[in-house]
């Protein structure tokens, strides 16, 4: 494991923040100064910042958060824009979150102080469940490519505007209903397992059917059910041991 990642996943540092530990000679590995950014380390090695002693983190915390519209999932924006950081106790704020909702996106997101978890989660193919509203009515050619799936060579319209992905293979649909339209506007329930970077307002857009409103109402076996907008909990022992098992079937380390 790179040295920065070791870092970030057992004490208190973004990975970023632990380059610059190295960099200022803050590190040691077995007794020796690091000055190389990029080392490998195991588990047997003995780290050490400003001479005090990491020690691998066998326990985790993990919040579910019913992130309001309007909050960045970022520590800090330049532009002066809420964080969920911001809404968040502030004992939480070296928590790292699994995936993004993006700034006009609401519903659950879960943060953790274990990143090698966070990572796990956002890159597994856990259920993810959304309710969206489009403005347009959703046809049979959008329909067929919830079922199908499809490859887009331009997958730019719905993506962030500084984005440097234009492409994108959309998978299937592990699920989807279309509810009556109404004033010009449609409603869906949808089941993914994947989170691409703005997926779904991506293949919405695709077909010129703007998001207006996203919800992630589940993730895995998390549901948000009945906590409130703007609200957070812990995970329960239930949630805790499903989570435990999961990690131990795949073998990863925390």
């Amino acid at each position: 494991m790179r040295i920065n990642k070791f870092i970030s996943h057992n004490a208190n540092y973004s990975r970023r923040e632990a380059d610059e530990l190295i960099k200022a000679g803050k590190v040691s590995i077995n007794g020796r100064t690091l000055t190389e950014l990029g080392t490998d380390v195991s588990e047997s090695d003995k780290v050490r910042i400003n001479g005090r002693l990491i020690k691998l983190k066998k326990d985790f915390t993990v919040v579910v958060y019913n992130k309001p519209k309007g909050e960045l999932v970022t520590r800090s924006d330049d532009r002066g824009r809420k964080t969920i950081y911001d809404s968040l106790p502030r004992g939480f704020s070296k928590f790292v979150s699994v995936g993004r909702l993006d700034f006009a996106s609401e519903g659950l997101l879960l943060l953790t102080d274990a990143p090698a978890i966070a990572d796990a989660l956002a890159n597994s193919d856990l259920e993810r469940e959304y309710y969206i509203k489009v403005k347009g009515e959703v046809g049979e050619e959008v329909r067929a490519a919830m079922r199908e799936g499809f490859f887009a060579k331009d997958a730019t319209k719905g993506a962030h505007a500084k984005t440097k992905i234009k492409s994108m293979e959309f998978k299937p649909f592990l699920a989807f209903h279309v509810f009556e339209p109404s004033g010009g506007y449609t409603r869906l329930r949808v089941i993914i397992n994947e989170g691409k970077n703005r997926e779904l307002r991506r293949f919405f857009g695709y077909f010129d059917l703007e998001v207006m409103d996203l919800k992630r109402v589940s993730y895995g076996i998390i549901s948000l059910d009945t906590l409130g907008d703007g609200k957070w909990r812990y995970f329960t022992n239930k949630e805790y041991e499903e989570l435990r098992e999961y990690l131990k079937e795949r073998n990863i380390r925390y």
